[in-house]
């Protein structure tokens, strides 16, 4: 049990880790689904092609190999995504990494960049604005500034790449492969300090 003058947050377990991720899930797919209704949103297209697939790969290969360099060179970057990753991926078994890259890759993706740029312009000004949220949903503490900065500019490339292609299934695909790769090396890296593995 942690020392009551201590204000950090206590480590989730696994089933917590799961269930945190789930409930999200679902608070954005129905958050998305109220502001598609009330709104009267017309979802940003999911185009299945060769093209959405090439474009996936290709914008999550670029952000796993720019978040590896900036892990790297950007001390305060490693120091918060640390403390993320190890609050996140650390209590989950290695096929929980499946959920950890569908769950948020689905639903975040319907809503920052399936709803909301649509409904704010689909524009430029709607990449920033849905980028700045999106980054902001990654704030788990004063500290992860950092991190916050990276979602952000994550959020951008994602946004961006949805707005010139006009297909939801690129960032989608994209953030899954992202999540996926980058749990599992992040896991597999510091593997003598994983519980449960």
């Amino acid at each position: 049990m942690g020392n009551s003058n201590n204000f950090e947050i206590e480590p989730l377990n696994r089933t917590q880790i799961l269930v945190v991720m789930g409930v999200t899930a679902i608070l954005l797919l129905v958050i998305s689904k109220i502001w598609q209704k009330i709104g009267s949103v017309e979802l940003l297209p999911l185009i299945f092609d060769t093209n959405a697939l090439v474009w996936g790969i290709g914008l999550a290969a670029g952000i796993t190999i720019a978040s590896s360099i900036i892990y790297r060179l950007w001390p305060a970057y490693r120091d918060s995504a640390d403390i993320y990753l190890n609050m996140v991926i650390r209590p989950l078994l290695w096929p929980d990494l499946i959920w950890l890259g569908l769950l948020p890759g689905l639903s975040e993706e319907l809503l920052f960049r399936g709803v909301m740029l649509p409904a704010l312009g689909l524009n430029l000004a709607a990449v920033i604005i849905s980028s700045l949220l999106f980054g902001v949903l990654h704030l788990s503490g004063a500290g992860q500034w950092p991190y916050v900065v990276w979602a952000t500019i994550v959020g951008f490339a994602l946004g961006y790449v949805a707005l010139i292609t006009g297909n939801l299934l690129i960032p989608i695909l994209a953030h899954i492969i992202t999540n996926l790769v980058s749990s599992c090396l992040w896991k597999f890296t510091h593997a003598d300090s994983n519980e449960g593995s």
